[in-house]
């Protein structure tokens, strides 16, 4: 793709401007870090787009706080008070059930993860919002706790203007298949290699 261009232009009687206005399935997985990061940078151009932002936080605890989301809630106050870009929600699907999945039975975190699914398919449904990050949600179709061929039919049939990223480690091949652009992160070099810790401002 030098210089942006695509290496080839189908022929599908669609204009230059239609096929660059098209909505996007996004999926970051791979074992290495960067793949959350990386979601929050696009949803950071969309909402400097005007386009309402979604993020839904699959896997992580209700009580990990990450820096993403307390920048993204002050947009969204910026947004309110000024108008200057675009709304923002930011929810934790399935409250205190984390990486340990220690608080409640695996049922519970099933049920609680598959709800949250329910919620933004029926958001997506309703357009909603301009995009959505979907963060960790490869974790529950991993499991099995949401059903994978159910989301790709969701998505597919997805009305109106709206780009949807996921992320999480071992995407299911149905997705990729479906998924418009996919990033495998694989790692080279990690601090951790070395004995090192996360550290604030990098993992947090």
């Amino acid at each position: 793709m030098p210089q942006g261009k695509p290496a080839v232009v189908p022929e599908d009687g669609l204009s230059t401007r239609q096929r660059r206005n098209r909505p996007l399935v996004v999926v970051h997985t791979g074992e290495m870090k960067g793949k959350s990061t990386a979601a929050f940078g696009l949803a950071l151009r969309g909402w400097n787009q005007g386009w309402s932002i979604g993020v839904f936080q699959f896997v992580k605890s209700a009580k990990w706080k990450v820096g993403e989301e307390a920048a993204f809630r002050a947009l969204g106050t910026v947004h309110q008070e000024t108008g200057a870009g675009g709304p923002v929600e930011w929810h934790k699907m399935g409250e205190g059930w984390s990486w340990s999945r220690k608080a409640g039975t695996e049922e519970d975190h099933a049920a609680a993860a598959l709800e949250g699914w329910r919620e933004i398919a029926r958001r997506l449904q309703s357009e909603t919002h301009g995009l959505y990050v979907l963060d960790e949600f490869t974790y529950p179709l991993k499991w099995g706790w949401v059903n994978t061929d159910e989301v790709v039919s969701v998505l597919a049939d997805r009305p109106g203007f709206q780009h949807v990223i996921i992320t999480g480690r071992d995407a299911p091949q149905a997705l990729l298949d479906h998924a418009d652009l996919v990033t495998q992160m694989t790692k080279v070099k990690h601090p951790m290699d070395s004995g090192q810790k996360g550290q604030r401002g990098i993992e947090w």
